[in-house]
């Protein structure tokens, strides 16, 4: 079993967040925008609070995704 660390991003290599209140483990070296395409949300769909600070939709490609950091993603819901 491959222990959570931070790092290089080797494959298999895994880093601890928390995510929307619940300890996960994801591969390092991921983006938040990878992140949300391996949950299967749109970007334009939810909002992502990334360690208390709300982000642009243009930073989601570039931020990566590191050990510790506490992401709560905030989904819109349509309707009437």
């Amino acid at each position: 079993m491959t222990t959570p660390r931070s790092g290089s991003g080797n494959p298999g290599e895994l880093v601890t967040i928390v995510l929307n209140g619940e300890v996960r483990s994801v591969g390092a070296g991921l983006t938040v925008a990878g992140l949300l395409r391996s949950l299967e949300l749109h970007p334009g769909m939810v909002v992502v609070e990334r360690n208390r600070a709300i982000l642009p939709r243009e930073a989601l490609q570039a931020t990566p995704v590191e050990e510790g950091d506490r992401i709560e993603l905030v989904h819109f819901v349509g309707g009437g």
